[in-house]
C-alpha cells in the first residue's frame, strides 16, 4: 500500500482545479430554504374553494319560488308579500313539511343585495335547510 505524502523537492503544488464542494453545500441551502419558505408564501390562508358546477334545475311542485323585483318587492310564486314577518310565517307553515321543501330565490340583477338579504334571513329564521339561487347563463359568445 502506498500513500502519497508530497514531493520529495519539498515545495508544494499548486491545485489547478476548482474545489466546487463549497459551491454545491450553499446551493443545498438555498434549495432547502426555498423549499420551505414558498409553501408559505403561496398559500398563508388554508380554504376550500368553490368548485364551479353546471347544474340543471329541476323544478317540482313542492319547490318554493320566492321572487325579489328591481324595486325590492317580495313575491311568493306571483303573489306579492306583504313584509318579511309575513314570508316567516309563510315560510315556517312549509318548513314543518317532510320532506322539506327547497326555496328557489329569484333576484333580479338590478335589485339591492339588501332586499336579497332579506329573503334568506327569512328563511333562516323560518328553518329552511335549503336555499338556492336561481340564475340566468350569460348569452353565448360574450
Amino acid at each position: 500500500m502506498g500513500m502519497n505524502v508530497g514531493s520529495s523537492s519539498g515545495e508544494d503544488e499548486v491545485v489547478s482545479t476548482i474545489n466546487t464542494t463549497p459551491l454545491v453545500d450553499v446551493m443545498l441551502v438555498l434549495l432547502i430554504i426555498f423549499l420551505l419558505t414558498i409553501p408559505a408564501v403561496i398559500s398563508s390562508v388554508k380554504l376550500n374553494l368553490p368548485k364551479e358546477t353546471n347544474v340543471i334545475r329541476v323544478t317540482k311542485p313542492e319547490n318554493i319560488e320566492i321572487s325579489v323585483s328591481k324595486e325590492g318587492d317580495i313575491y311568493w310564486g306571483t303573489t306579492l308579500v306583504n313584509d318579511t314577518d309575513d314570508l316567516v310565517k309563510r315560510l315556517g307553515k312549509v318548513a314543518v313539511l317532510n320532506p322539506q321543501p327547497e326555496v328557489h330565490v329569484r333576484g333580479d340583477d338590478k335589485s339591492r343585495y339588501e332586499s336579497v338579504g332579506r329573503v334568506v334571513y327569512a328563511c333562516q329564521r323560518a328553518g329552511i335547510m335549503k336555499v338556492s339561487f336561481v340564475t340566468e347563463p350569460p348569452a353565448k359568445g360574450g
